[in-house]
């Protein structure tokens, strides 16, 4: 089975420290690489306010994971993420194959 290039973003709660912050990165980083994948880039995004509350919280430190993977990979980090206490909210978005620029360009004139 091929792998796959996805995308995970995360959100974990603000009260926690840059040190428990990176061990969350690192655990999720682990489970994808444990299981037959690579991640190209991981790391603290930022702190943002939300729109709207969760749970009485009105922010959060967003986590961004890029990884390639077998299919398993990311319905595993689905059920982790779902159950751990730290995580707010979380997505896990497939990305699909790029086209250079100029062939996008060139499909876009012929069509």
């Amino acid at each position: 089975m091929a792998n796959r290039n996805y995308e995970a973003l995360y959100i974990v709660r603000p009260e926690l420290k840059d040190a428990d912050i990176t061990k969350i990165a690192d655990k999720f980083s682990k489970i994808v690489t444990d299981n037959g994948g690579t991640v190209s880039k991981a790391g603290l995004w930022e702190k943002r306010k939300f729109a709207y509350e969760i749970e009485d919280i009105k922010e959060g430190n967003y986590i961004i994971m890029h990884f390639e993977a077998p299919g398993t990979v990311p319905a595993e980090l689905n059920r982790l993420m779902r159950i751990s206490d730290d995580v707010l909210r979380h997505t896990i978005v497939k990305q699909e194959e790029v086209t250079a620029p100029a062939e996008a360009a060139a499909v876009a004139v012929e069509a």
